[in-house]
């Protein structure tokens, strides 16, 4: 069959128009990705509870005050809100839609915050803080909660991205995280849910055991490849190991969000943006999912 060659170009053109329309829709189109972890350590009382993630917001916004995404929010029925760090875009901050967020969330249920290597970078970070924490967000830097329900409890660990600290000065992210754990971290605190901005010190995590971690950072690895995954991420490099989705080793769960934000890469290629929702199963109970 002969091929017109005048049509090559007009071929390639409309194909070129999909691909971009594919990767702009691709970077606003948010999506809810769920995941239930069922451990026997999980009190029988927090069966069917609800945890939303939002992750690196960076300032973006999906509609007039991120109403697309307080929408979707609202619709995963979270018992609380955990925010894992870089709310805001140390690079183009804008306290005004961080603290915007932060209100609208807060009327949905609980929120817990950390701060990412973002917060670190900006001047503006106690004036973030006092914002959130008057809006009545829980602000959590290298600090515990315990949370209750029916006379039984989890434990809730929130740490400060390691930049915060003065001996990270060189960098050693990994003996600031651990020391920071090792005092917060007690085995008698039960089932303990770790709120940590940085998945690869995972193996740091399991050293010191605690049951399930929720993170982010890695924004999914940018660009993703079919079969193999996200190209490239912050202090990991290039193909990184913890970049999306659920990791296991040992008692230690870790759920990396891919985040909703965009930062020195302004784009993200086969890479939605997504709120992530875990539901707890005590083993061996059997209840209804919530929709």
């Amino acid at each position: 069959m002969k091929i017109n060659k005048k049509l090559i170009a007009p071929f390639i053109l409309v194909l070129v128009l999909i691909l971009t329309v594919r990767i702009l829709w691709g970077n606003t189109a948010l999506e809810v990705n769920e995941y239930e972890i069922t451990s026997n350590r999980i009190p029988e009382a927090f069966s069917g509870f609800r945890i939303a993630q939002v992750s690196d917001l960076h300032n973006a916004e999906f509609g007039k005050s991120n109403e697309r995404l307080i929408t979707m929010l609202s619709l995963t029925c979270p018992d609380i809100i955990v925010i894992t760090g870089d709310l805001v875009d140390s690079r183009n901050t804008d306290i005004e839609i961080a603290l915007e967020f932060a209100r609208q969330a807060i009327k949905i249920s609980p929120v817990y915050y950390i701060t990412g290597n973002h917060e670190a970078r900006i001047s503006e970070y106690e004036e973030l803080k006092m914002g959130l924490e008057e809006a009545g967000v829980i602000v959590l830097e290298n600090e515990k909660v315990t949370m209750e329900r029916e006379g039984e409890s989890l434990t809730m660990i929130g740490l400060d991205d390691p930049s915060f600290r003065e001996d990270y000065l060189f960098g050693d992210a990994v003996s600031v995280t651990q020391s920071a754990l090792t005092e917060l971290h007690n085995e008698s605190d039960g089932y303990t849910i770790l709120l940590a901005h940085r998945p690869e010190l995972f193996d740091t995590y399991v050293d010191v055991g605690v049951d399930l971690v929720f993170s982010g950072h890695a924004h999914g690895g940018q660009f993703r490849l079919p079969f193999i995954g996200g190209l490239f991420a912050p202090n990991q490099g290039l193909f990184p190991e913890y970049d999306s989705g659920l990791y296991t080793d040992g008692i230690t769960n870790m759920l990396v969000s891919r985040g909703v934000g965009n930062s020195l890469i302004p784009l993200r290629i086969n890479n939605r943006p997504e709120i992530l929702v875990v539901e707890f199963q005590s083993a061996g109970q059997s209840f209804p999912r919530r929709r």
